[in-house]
């Protein structure tokens, strides 16, 4: 089974009122926008990232204050728990228990500004930005949970740098290193295509015009 890998959204977390029912309302992720840099790469999450999740009815899915196993907000299963999927990204809408009246105090503060969410990875793509630096996509995740976060711990990037060693067909150890150096464009750079036809044509040329000049004594 994949790994469980963590990112979070700093779009605004909210919180509103419908009859005597308040809820926490935000988006845990975000479509098609580079993240910050990860640790050697940077990564975008695909609009079709959580179809697969959200065709099978977003089994298992539950909402947790922090990520902690001891603050369950709410569930899918449950009905306390709603997950939307609209052309900015995942949205959630959670109903917390009468018990966790301290984080709908902590949002409707300002105190909790963040959402993450939790994910295992189904299908992932490799390529570059337009400055060149290595980007990951999620083609496909099965969605965990969502959350709101008060202080979003930095991801760990170790899932993504074992995809990219495996994409590569390189060693996993070589590529930490070169992450750790910022190197990671390194697997991306062509040593063939066409830079190598225009050294070879430039050559051609040159060795025309020198065999030009020997035959020609006035070029």
């Amino acid at each position: 089974m994949a790994d469980l890998e963590r990112r979070y959204t700093a779009v605004p977390v909210e919180l509103r009122a419908a009859q005597e029912q308040r809820t926490i309302n935000g988006y845990a992720a975000v479509f098609n926008r580079e993240s910050s840099n990860l640790g050697g790469f940077v990564e975008v999450v695909d609009a079709r990232a959580f179809n697969k999740s959200r065709g099978d009815g977003w089994p298992d899915v539950i909402a947790r204050y922090n990520h902690d196993d001891n603050m369950l907000l709410g569930t899918v299963a449950g009905g306390t728990l709603r997950l939307l999927l609209d052309d900015t990204g995942l949205m959630y809408d959670v109903d917390p228990p009468q018990a966790r009246a301290d984080i709908l105090e902590l949002v409707s503060r300002g105190d909790v500004r963040k959402s993450s969410f939790a994910f295992r990875t189904v299908e992932d793509d490799w390529g570059m930005t337009d400055q060149g630096f290595p980007k990951r996509t999620l083609v496909a995740a099965q969605l965990v949970d969502v959350a709101p976060v008060n202080i979003p711990a930095y991801p760990d990037s170790s899932a993504g740098l074992r995809s990219l060693a495996a994409h590569v067909g390189a060693d996993i150890e070589e590529v930490r290193s070169l992450a750790q150096q910022d190197e990671l464009r390194k697997f991306f750079v062509r040593t063939d295509g066409p830079q190598a036809p225009r050294k070879q044509t430039l050559g051609a040329a040159a060795r025309m015009a020198l065999l030009a000049r020997k035959q020609d004594p006035y070029t």
